[in-house]
């Protein structure tokens, strides 16, 4: 079987969206609960739809999500 996160990582976009939203950390500096950024990154691969799935989408949703927060540094 493998790790949890190995799971996720190969899992559906259902799965991985219900695991980072888990793990949301909008509380946190420098967003402040301003907005959500798991919501804000989901939103925005579901526009590009650049990525197969599995580990590609566990991937670029991470990307996303560090380029959202390193834009309000």
């Amino acid at each position: 079987m493998g790790t949890k996160l190995e799971q996720i990582e190969d899992g559906t976009t259902r799965q991985i969206n219900a695991y980072f939203r888990a793990n949301d950390e909008s509380h946190k500096w420098p967003i402040c609960n301003k907005f959500d950024v798991t919501e804000r990154a989901i939103r925005r691969l579901r526009k590009t739809q650049l990525y197969n799935g599995g580990l590609e989408y566990f991937m670029a949703l991470d990307a996303e999500i560090s380029t959202i927060v390193n834009c309000e540094v």
